[in-house]
């Protein structure tokens, strides 16, 4: 079994929304096969917390006008580190980066087949890489 098209594309709207709201590390995978509860885990991370909700501000607007689409659950708001949205097809996870880091869900979901993102994805993935942060010299 793989990922349903309506998962496929809810997955590519949801990366697209993450990507212009600066997200890092967006990856997605297909899950279809192991869980009977969804067909796609999307995971991006950020920064800060302010981010953090940004990123799932501009997912959630997406999703609503291009897929219309609601999460049935959201999980983790409050906080800022770590918000799920579950949008039964995909899940969405969006963590601060050290959360990212110390839960490593890439590891758990490593087996599962990576989902093609946009090439819009990578290249603003790529973009940012290639800019000096901060207070750094290049």
């Amino acid at each position: 079994m793989t990922a349903s098209e309506r998962a496929i594309q809810l997955v590519t709207v949801a990366a697209e929304a993450a990507a212009d709201k600066l997200a890092d590390d967006i990856i997605a995978y297909d899950v279809s096969d192991q869980l009977v509860i969804t067909d796609a885990f999307l995971l991006c991370s950020a920064s800060n917390d302010r981010q953090v909700r940004a990123i799932v501000d501009e997912i959630e607007e997406r999703m609503r006008v291009e897929a219309d689409a609601k999460p049935v659950r959201r999980e983790g708001e409050r906080e800022g580190r770590w918000v799920l949205l579950d949008y039964i097809d995909i899940v969405v996870h969006v963590q601060h980066e050290e959360d990212r880091v110390f839960y490593s869900l890439e590891r758990l979901w490593k087996d599962c087949p990576l989902i093609d993102l946009p090439p819009a994805v990578a290249l603003a993935a790529a973009q940012r890489s290639r800019k000096p942060r901060a207070g750094t010299a290049e």
